[in-house]
């Protein structure tokens, strides 16, 4: 019980920092930021993982109905996490992605659906990324940051690392790879005139990692200590490393 009361403080914490006054800015890539033929390339390219995530979850369910509840918990964590952001490029902004919990307890498909949902509530209700832009942002958090977190802690695990840095590390290079992957998506929007794609994409990288370097240290640290409260809340409530993706 102690440790539900910690995992609440946590959340409480972090939606106050959501709702307290701040200018808002759009979350990843806003509407009407990309032209058609990009709309059209990243919703078709994150289709399929959403409807391969679907089919995962209801395996999950399936198998254990009492799974909704930390699934519910881990698509909390991405959209009060994803919500907090910080003024970056034009067209975009820096934020944690919060995706790197739950693709370790369930895989990174699952979070594909979450991530997914997250989005679209964020693009209707906040104001934040845009439905137009909605497949580029699930492409680039609930697709590819969820796949380097899985991936990342499980080659961790099986060099026998220890859990807490392999969360860790998972959590942070999944942040981290999300904006890789949004600023290669903007600098295919927006190549440099002169120095083409390459030029806009480390202009963008490098603007990019003043405010997200330092944003997914914080999402790892804070990843390790959800993810160990729910550990020792008790075995059966958390999916075992060994989940299959």
């Amino acid at each position: 019980m102690k440790n539900s009361k910690k995992i609440g403080i946590i959340m409480s914490l972090a939606l106050i920092v959501l709702i307290a006054p701040s200018t808002v800015f759009a979350m990843h890539i806003m509407e009407g930021f990309l032209s058609p033929k990009w709309v059209i390339l990243w919703f078709c390219a994150s289709a399929p993982f959403f409807i391969v995530g679907l089919v995962r979850l209801r395996k999950i369910f399936k198998k254990d109905p009492k799974q909704k509840v930390l699934v519910g918990l881990a698509g909390a964590f991405v959209f009060v996490l994803s919500a907090l952001k910080l003024p970056s490029v034009t067209g975009s902004s820096s934020h944690p992605t919060g995706v790197g919990l739950g693709a370790i307890l369930f895989g990174p498909t699952v979070m594909t659906v979450l991530g997914t949902v997250v989005l679209l509530f964020q693009a209707l209700l906040l104001a934040h990324g845009g439905l137009t832009t909605l497949g580029a942002n699930v492409f680039s958090m609930a697709v590819v940051g969820p796949f380097v977190s899985y991936f990342v802690y499980k080659l961790l695990m099986k060099k026998k690392g220890t859990q807490k840095i392999a969360v860790f590390t998972a959590a942070a290079l999944g942040d981290l790879l999300t904006y890789t992957v949004t600023a290669f998506q903007l600098a295919l929007a927006y190549p440099d005139p002169v120095g083409g794609i390459t030029a806009s994409l480390l202009k963008f990288l490098t603007i990019f990692a003043v405010t997200q370097v330092p944003l997914a240290i914080a999402e790892g640290l804070l990843t390790t200590v959800v993810f160990n409260l729910l550990k020792d809340n008790g075995p059966e409530e958390v999916v075992s490393d060994e989940q299959e993706n």
